[in-house]
């Protein structure tokens, strides 16, 4: 064998053998491997279905990418005259955790459930808030004072920790990083009250569901119907709703995205108050509507509030 045909034989010099991969061939070994893991961590991820849409904010922002949110009353649903459908008992019996609120909000639920035969773990997001009572009721609407809200977070936080405890300190984490925000939001709602004159804190709105919001915040709200849409409003408290209107110059009415607005339209037309708005209660917004989080919807409300009551 010549020597040039020995040479072209030998072994790469070692700088060669041991010379890192180029950049394309690495990010094509991490395009693999996000690939591959990416099924990997979709089936990992905690089944959780929260009853209505407010709660499913909560999930979401406390469970992240560890969690797979379903909600059974949707954006601008009425949870208080929800009918459940068949696919809802099928989402409730492949939940790992079902998340509701208690306070007698979701009648229909107990019937879902066991027509379900779901083995899932339930948690009362409300668990642990006094409830306000309106006669033999209790004020199932909680989550409008923020700092019930914070205690739904906390609840929802223990209850994900204990489901998954491998994904519990993201969880703890989410949900410091989302009560910050929270507190940041309760201080800019009090600094907006603070702005309404004393005497124009009061206002009308479909139903009685502002009540932990006028508790923690020192707005009176007066509304046709009870806690729950369902109940309808007599000609009896029409009327003295409209006299109260005029003897306390009430200066505003408030739409509800749940609610029928004929009724407040009729009290503002025969009042002279003006309609401030819509406020969000019970449900959010889809994405492009004005309150598609918890956050939003709060901040909205407090908008439309101070735009309808400061001078």
């Amino acid at each position: 064998m010549d020597s040039k045909s020995s040479h072209s034989m030998s072994p790469l010099p070692l700088w060669e053998r041991h010379r890192p991969p180029s950049a394309a061939v690495l990010w094509l070994v991490c395009l693999i491997a996000m690939f591959a893991a990416a099924p990997a961590r979709a089936q990992d991820r905690l089944n959780v279905v929260a009853t209505f849409s407010i709660l499913g904010d909560f999930a979401r922002n406390v469970g992240g990418e560890g969690v797979s949110v379903t909600t059974l009353v949707g954006p601008d649903g009425d949870v208080h005259v929800y009918t459940p459908a068949p696919a809802d008992a099928k989402k409730i019996a492949d939940a790992k955790l079902v998340i509701i609120n208690g306070l007698g909000l979701e009648g229909w639920l107990s019937r879902l459930v066991q027509s379900a035969g779901s083995k899932a773990t339930m948690i009362t997001a409300s668990q642990g808030i006094t409830p306000r009572k309106l006669g033999a009721d209790a004020d199932p609407h909680a989550w409008q004072s923020v700092a019930n809200a914070r205690i739904y977070v906390a609840n929802i936080r223990d209850a994900l920790v204990a489901a998954d405890p491998a994904g519990g300190g993201i969880y703890r984490d989410n949900a410091d990083h989302y009560l910050a925000k929270l507190d940041a939001l309760d201080r800019d709602v009090r600094a907006a009250v603070a702005q309404i004159p004393s005497s124009r804190r009061k206002v009308i709105s479909t139903h009685d569901a502002f009540g932990y919001f006028a508790a923690a915040y020192g707005i009176e709200f007066i509304a046709p119907q009870g806690v729950s849409t369902e109940s309808e409003a007599s000609a009896r408290d029409i009327a003295a709703i409209i006299t109260q209107i005029k003897a306390s110059k009430i200066p505003a009415v408030f739409l509800e995205n749940i609610s029928d607005p004929r009724l407040m339209r009729r009290i503002s037309t025969e009042t002279g108050a003006r309609i401030g708005g819509t406020l969000y209660s019970d449900s959010l917004t889809g994405e492009k509507g004005d309150a598609p989080t918890y956050i939003d919807m709060v901040r909205h409300n407090i908008k439309a509030l101070t735009s309808a009551l400061i001078d």
